[in-house]
């Protein structure tokens, strides 16, 4: 049997080797058992149906109809989306017109993955959901018919865009301007943003359809986007924007060509969010984002807690807590209004209306925001993990590592251990070690006031682990 198991977003596998259609029919009846037993009676204005969507990889489109099959043979309402879409489409669709979601994607991870993502109610399925959907894998036979289809719906694009534009004030960002350069990395998100803001408003990289992105993976992270900054600098754009494979992690450069981490651009939001609409609330983040935040969340007595790496860990609080904002450092990020969703296009959005409303470009906004709350130069970066490391064994392993003082001169202030191992030493700066919830690789993240303290945490960082047996 196959190892079909829900991490932190999603099920991912190898396509042909544990992500194949055999599998992927096995995991559409348990999610078919699990729906007849749990759909509520009253479904409060939306209806019992159930949407299928998929992003551009290999096999996407048919994987999402085998699964819209087996659910119709299930006697349940299916819609099966009629061409990729961004995955925060399917999370509108799940908050606004049925129960559940289901879309096919891997999301930011190589071309030669692929994966399932279910939605409900807005947001990422809870762990305790998915846990009950693994326990009725192979538990019924699996009904299946080849050759009978689900006819594909039309039109369902619409709901997304409409949610977008009561979220942001598009006659605001129309001001602006200049034009917004936008990488799509081959991505289902494609044209979007052409579609809200106008093809005149909008330089696009990277739009067409290309199953193997290019032979990298669809992540927008800084070593990805030198075209795109290029881009930005040669045409004189207002911004530019990177975005995943299936449009809901993004990346952000000033007009300067610049990369904006995800510590700096969530600081920028978070403090907008505060001085300019009263926001009011708790300041929820990943273990794996940066102190700007939390000094911002201090100086305006906001509660504010670090979680586990995976936007579902900020999802899941804002259906029980007061969540004002929240941000991971992978590029999803939420503030109150928005579906507890990452959604890329909204969130670019928003920062383009601060830009309108503050008539201050992304440098200004970035300059501002440390000069008030102290510089950021936030790192990353990933390696090959041991064979035979994981996330407990490798904690406790490189805690026996840690000196007195790091480098000979950085005192430790702090040791967490929500998730990986997290060392904050002397003024908040801090290194953190993370073995993948989903690839067999070790992440690094540093944060410091100057790019030559990260970098020297990150090589300490990377020597000690190495060591590691």
């Amino acid at each position: 049997m196959a190892n079909i198991h829900f991490g932190t977003d999603g099920w991912r596998g190898i396509i042909a080797w544990d992500f194949t259609f055999e599998n992927v029919r096995v995991m559409a009846q348990a999610l078919a058992d699990f729906i007849s037993v749990n759909m509520p009676s009253n479904m409060e204005g939306k209806t019992n149906l159930i949407a299928v969507g998929y992003d551009r990889r290999f096999l996407s489109e048919k994987f999402a109809s085998d699964i819209a099959s087996i659910l119709k043979l299930n006697k349940l309402d299916v819609l099966l989306l009629d061409e990729p879409v961004p995955s925060p489409l399917m999370s509108v669709l799940s908050a606004t017109k049925v129960w559940i979601s289901i879309m096919v994607t891997a999301s930011h991870n190589a071309p030669h993955y692929n994966g399932i993502k279910i939605k409900l109610e807005g947001a990422p399925m809870a762990s305790k959901l998915t846990k009950e959907i693994e326990e009725l894998l192979y538990q019924k036979p699996v009904m299946y018919i080849p050759g009978h289809n689900v006819t594909p719906t039309k039109g369902l694009q619409k709901n997304y865009l409409k949610y977008i534009s009561s979220k942001v004030n598009l006659k605001k960002i129309a001001l602006l301007k200049g034009k917004i350069a936008v990488d799509y990395m081959h991505g289902s998100a494609s044209t979007y943003l052409e579609q809200i803001l106008g093809d005149k408003k909008v330089i696009a990289l990277r739009s067409e359809v290309n199953p193997t992105f290019g032979g990298v993976a669809p992540e927008p992270k800084e070593s990805n986007l030198t075209d795109l900054k290029k881009l930005v600098v040669n045409k004189k754009c207002l911004m530019g924007i990177g975005l995943d494979g299936d449009g809901d992690r993004i990346a952000f450069i000033d007009e300067k060509g610049k990369y904006i981490s995800p510590c700096l651009i969530s600081a920028v939001a978070l403090d907008y969010l505060v001085k300019h609409k009263k926001l009011n609330g708790s300041v929820v983040q990943s273990v794996s984002m940066g102190y700007l935040t939390k000094r911002i969340a201090e100086k305006h007595d906001l509660a504010y807690e670090e979680v586990p790496v995976g936007f579902k860990n900020i999802a899941e609080k804002t259906l029980f807590e007061d969540i004002a904002f929240g941000a991971e450092e992978s590029g999803g990020y939420f503030f109150k209004g928005l579906l507890p969703e990452r959604d890329a296009l909204t969130f670019a959005l928003f920062i383009m209306e601060i830009m309108a409303n503050t008539k201050k470009s992304l440098s200004q906004l970035c300059q501002e925001v440390q000069k008030e709350y102290g510089a950021s130069v936030f790192l990353r970066r990933d390696f090959e993990l041991t064979k035979g490391l994981e996330k407990t064994n490798f904690n406790e392993k490189f805690k026996k590592k840690l000196p007195k003082k790091i480098l000979n001169q950085y005192s430790i202030k702090n040791i967490s251990l929500t998730d990986g191992i997290k060392i904050t030493i002397d003024n908040g700066e801090w290194v953190l070690l993370r073995p993948s919830g989903t690839e067999p690789k070790l992440r690094i993240y540093a944060e410091t006031p100057s790019k030559k303290q990260t970098e020297e945490l990150l090589d300490w960082a990377q020597k000690t682990a190495e060591t590691i047996k």
